[in-house]
């Protein structure tokens, strides 16, 4: 009796503890703040094309709602990536991009690299676990919109934001030092509808993330 009850929980436990479902090249994908809609993300092998769908209020104030891929990085990374919405969008602050986080809680700190649906691209975070973003201390505004590339750049406590044009060269937006978000971060894209009955939808290519060696 003994031995089978010690089967049951080894069987248990390996159940509890199964790895995700890798999706692409990311770890896994889940909702953040539990969103009244469910997102998802997919990725295309063949047309290697990432496909995000995802409701939620908001990515601000004190706390956030979105779908989330993201993996775990250690020391300094680049991130790049080609965004595009699918359809007009319910609302123009529907936004997808970068995040970099410090965990899954609603209320983390973060820093993201952020697209909106009216064509508005900003680098924007939150200082510290619970503290409620500000408009516009906690941003740094792109002066090109409707870009399609978005490049994340970490060195040390350093995140630098670039974007391009289709077809155009890298532009810096600007650079923020994130003492929460140094050591080992989870890193990933997402996105939000900016609308708790609403799935919004964008297609992501040409990512490309580079670790320092």
């Amino acid at each position: 009796m003994k031995a089978l009850s010690t089967g049951i929980l080894a069987i248990g436990l390996l159940v509890g503890f199964a790895p995700a479902k890798k999706i692409g090249t990311f770890r896994q994908s889940l909702d953040v703040g539990r969103p009244k809609m469910a997102g998802s993300s997919q990725f295309d092998k063949r047309a290697k094309t990432y496909t995000l769908k995802g409701a939620g209020y908001n990515i601000w104030f004190a706390r956030d709602e979105f779908q989330y891929l993201f993996k775990n990085i250690r020391g300094d990374f680049t991130l790049t990536a080609d965004f595009e919405f699918v359809g007009t969008g319910a609302d123009p602050h529907r936004k997808v991009g970068w995040m970099v986080r410090e965990s899954l809680d609603d209320d983390a700190s973060h820093l993201s690299a952020v697209v909106h649906g009216d064509g508005l691209t900003v680098l924007q975070w939150r200082v510290a676990k619970g503290a409620a973003m500000r408009d516009p201390e906690d941003e740094i505004f792109s002066p090109e919109k409707n870009v399609q590339t978005v490049q994340l750049e970490r060195k040390g406590n350093a995140y630098t934001m670039r974007v391009a044009r289709r077809g155009g060269d890298l532009q810096s937006v600007g650079a923020h030092e994130m003492a929460n978000l140094t050591g080992e971060v989870m890193v990933g894209l997402f996105i939000c509808s900016h609308s708790p009955d609403q799935i919004e939808e964008a297609k992501v290519r040409n990512v490309q993330i580079v670790q320092a060696k």
